[in-house]
């Protein structure tokens, strides 16, 4: 079964709920993100493997990305665990993240 991830579903499934706002927001992810269908549906079982750390795959307020985002006040043994599930999940599913410096974040950029 082929999984089309719409903004719809990508609001549903983070948790957000669906307004004008949030679904105009979730289009530009999708249209930003380079081969956003290749790997969108593998976003959520990510979610789901993160939430045991604090951490959670979210909207972005400051870019047109998905962000993966870690807790800053865990335990380095968490945090390790975050970055290395992290890690894993991109180079599984060829997809290129951009980390902030100095922080706990990820952005999804799409596949390389």
């Amino acid at each position: 079964m082929q999984l089309d991830v719409s903004a719809e579903v990508i609001l549903s499934q983070l948790g957000y709920s669906k307004n004008d706002a949030s679904l105009q927001q979730a289009e530009k992810i999708i249209n930003s993100t380079s081969n956003f269908d290749k790997f969108s549906k593998h976003i959520f079982t990510l979610n789901d493997h993160l939430k045991k750390m604090n951490a959670y795959v979210a909207l972005s307020n400051k870019s047109d990305y998905l962000k993966i985002k870690c807790d800053e006040n865990d335990s380095n043994e968490i945090l390790e665990e975050f970055h290395n599930e992290v890690s894993h999940w991109a180079d599984k599913y060829n997809v290129k993240l951009e980390k902030l410096d100095s922080r706990h974040i990820y952005y999804i950029l799409g596949t390389h």
